[in-house]
């Protein structure tokens, strides 16, 4: 693996077709023919290509005469994007961030794919992640780590390190993610961008997630601006909507409506937040007072058992990966696994008979969640408990003891959402760690409840613009 001496900032921001558009001021300006589609692919693949040996984010990228279109319509007609590695792209192969198997290439699009691509969006290929999504920061055993381009010493976050590393970057102005235990919102949060994870059923189910006993898995994407993911969950449901849901439509900007917002600092598990993560909060609280709206503080009373849990029921995953993963490829060997997937499956072997009662127990977090959500429409927290780590803290080349007591350190904040299927969001803070890193807060509502999250991330945006990696 390459060390590096010197750690950088890294952006592909330059005079060309992109420009500094987000996805939708550049869908606007391709109606406008200001500029072509091809054009804008074209550079969108040349800035990927200016970025991607320092930040490894892609793993794989079409070769220019391929570009695979989306419908020519849409919210994001022409907007070049990538999708994640763990779902299925017609004509791509799927690797799932995993050397245990060779990845086959996908004979039809994954659900998902289909109402990316129904936005119109042109996928120039697909992103790296962790092994099968797991953990919290995109690193491997024998492979580059995906760096982020605020400084790339460290960590961009994981699972969808990939896709949050080229949008940071300027690369291209939206990417997939999907979040299974935070995996939209914590590269968000290390990235600068925003992250929503939507309510369970608002976008459609992939395959995998309807076989399992908890669906934990949302899919959506991320972004730099807050109406770019706004956009997209209304070009989304454009293509299918759960009735289940009150409609969403498109949200364009802050209502004025005053909200009642409770605050936490500390994990219910107990994990207190480092200062700079604590600061972040209290910021955005006061900021929030400041423009009228009621914050005040708020207790979660989980069930004391809710991390081994959700840790158990995360190794129950990984155990389900090596029974059925032939289905992948027919040469994968649960042995090439890496460290941490290895550690989950036999942790679950050890406690595997706890299964029962660990999902009737995080079943029943959704009773917790509500009655701390009475007489408030959103809660305030950070979205991890420290600020962004230094590459290979996480490496799944740690022991597997330790690697998991620094991951329930880091990640203690974003499961609970999973668990109970509820939407939640990552937008940045104000200000910068020592490292110049971004620092992200989190808003978590009830089921259903994204307008509410869009229109009190568009208040912040509009208050206090989020930093810009080219202004660096």
């Amino acid at each position: 693996m390459t060390t590096f001496e010197e750690r950088a900032t890294v952006h592909a921001f330059r005079d060309d077709a992109l420009g500094e558009h987000d996805a939708v001021g550049l869908a606007a300006a391709l109606r406008r023919g200001e500029v072509g589609a091809a054009e804008v692919a074209r550079d969108a693949a040349e800035r990927v290509r200016d970025v991607e040996d320092r930040l490894h984010a892609v793993q794989v990228h079409i070769d220019a005469p391929a570009y695979a279109a989306g419908t020519g319509h849409g919210a994001f007609a022409g907007v070049p994007t990538f999708v994640k590695d763990n779902t299925d792209y017609l004509g791509l192969p799927t690797g799932h961030g995993s050397a245990a198997f060779t990845p086959r290439v996908a004979r039809r699009h994954a659900p998902f794919a289909r109402q990316l691509l129904s936005s119109g969006v042109t996928v120039l290929g697909k992103t790296r992640l962790p092994e099968f999504g797991f953990s919290p920061a995109t690193e491997y055993e024998a492979a580059e780590p995906v760096r982020n381009p605020w400084n790339t010493g460290f960590s961009a976050g994981g699972s969808s390190g990939g896709s949050a590393a080229l949008v940071a970057a300027g690369a291209v102005p939206i990417a997939h993610a999907n979040d299974g235990g935070g995996s939209i919102r914590i590269p968000a949060a290390c990235c600068g961008l925003v992250g929503l994870k939507p309510t369970r059923g608002r976008v459609v189910t992939n395959a995998q997630s309807r076989q399992l006993p908890l669906d934990i898995v949302s899919d959506g994407i991320v972004s730099r601006s807050v109406r770019d993911t706004a956009a997209f969950l209304a070009a989304a449901e454009t293509h299918w909507r759960n009735p289940k849901l009150p409609p969403l439509g498109l949200v364009e900007g802050p209502s004025g409506r005053r909200l009642r917002i409770g605050f936490l600092v500390d994990s219910p598990n107990g994990v207190h937040a480092d200062t700079a993560t604590r600061t972040a909060v209290m910021d955005t609280a006061a900021t929030l007072e400041r423009l009228g709206h009621t914050v005040e503080p708020v207790e979660l009373h989980l069930d004391p058992r809710f991390t081994d849990d959700f840790l158990t029921y995360w190794g129950m995953l990984s155990f389900l990966l090596g029974v059925t993963g032939r289905t992948l490829g027919p040469d994968f060997d649960r042995h090439r696994m890496d460290g941490l997937s290895r550690g989950l499956r036999e942790e679950y072997l050890k406690n595997w008979r706890r299964t029962p009662g660990v999902l009737r127990r995080l079943k029943r977090t959704k009773e917790a969640y509500a009655a701390a959500f009475r007489g408030l429409d959103l809660v305030l927290t950070p979205v991890l408990a420290h600020t962004t780590p230094r590459i290979g803290h996480l490496s799944p080349t740690v022991p597997y003891a330790e690697l998991v007591e620094r991951i329930l350190a880091y990640v203690a904040f974003t499961p609970v959402n999973n668990v109970v299927g509820t939407p939640s969001i990552s937008v940045p803070a104000t200000g910068a760690t020592e490292d110049g890193l971004p620092v992200g807060v989190m808003f978590s509502g009830r089921p259903g409840s994204e307008r509410t999250l869009l229109d009190v991330a568009y208040t912040l945006e509009a208050d206090r613009p989020f930093r810009r990696i080219q202004d660096v």
